[in-house]
């Protein structure tokens, strides 16, 4: 059991975000402040921790043909627990999530972890995974934030009333708009393929070729076909 490699993988190599390219929805709809983000990110992680957890304990009853309504039904178990609670620690930070939180039911990112990891490893590696890969979404989560949140309002709010304010009075609205979220992402992404092919060119290597591991080429998507 390599825990250490479980932990993590998520955070750097296979980024759920940056080099996974999975969970688009929320990425680029709550990465609006950089308090939304960390809410987002800590709520996910739960879910990938304790799901992976109790996913890796029944695999071996759970019954190939409806493995995924039985994954589903986990997961949303722990969504029901983390939407309760928001509401009644932080309704603030609850309203502003809004449907996202719900919608972490049928997040890839945690089915597909279900599905590729969980129901495959122990449950000490399971919840290395999930933590690994909790950690690397609320990372690359936090990145964006922070990015489209000094751009488009010149201030990072951290939580509640922790913020920077008045960093710059040259606000460009277009970062925190929809579209500034593709933007952002785009240029995060063609900036690590860009630092990834210098350094491979350095080592005398070819370029990397994408990992074949996002939406793409789940098992969900090959029972489909």
């Amino acid at each position: 059991m390599n825990l250490r490699a479980d932990l993590t993988r998520g955070i750097f190599k296979e980024n759920p975000t940056f080099r996974l390219v999975l969970g688009m929805c929320p990425t680029l709809a709550v990465t609006t402040s950089l308090e939304n983000a960390l809410g987002m990110g800590v709520a996910a992680t739960f879910v990938l921790v304790c799901s992976n957890m109790v996913i890796s304990s029944l695999r071996k009853l759970i019954p190939p043909a409806v493995r995924i309504p039985c994954y589903i039904v986990v997961i949303a178990a722990f969504v029901t627990m983390v939407d309760l609670l928001m509401q009644a620690y932080t309704p603030a930070l609850a309203d502003s999530l809004g449907i996202f939180i719900p919608l972490i039911v049928v997040n890839c990112i945690i089915l597909g972890r279900a599905e590729a990891f969980a129901s495959k490893n122990s449950v000490a590696n399971s919840v290395a995974d999930g933590i690994g890969m909790g950690i690397g979404f609320t990372l690359a989560l936090a990145i964006i934030a922070t990015i489209r949140e000094f751009v488009g309002n010149g201030s990072v709010t951290v939580w509640g009333d922790l913020a920077l304010t008045g960093l710059h009075n040259r606000a460009v609205v277009l970062a925190i708009l929809p579209a500034g979220g593709f933007v952002t992402l785009g240029l995060i992404l063609a900036l690590i393929n860009r630092l990834q092919s210098v350094a491979a060119a350095k080592r005398g290597g070819p370029a990397p070729l994408p990992l074949e591991f996002d939406c793409r080429h789940c098992a969900l998507c090959k029972i489909a076909e």
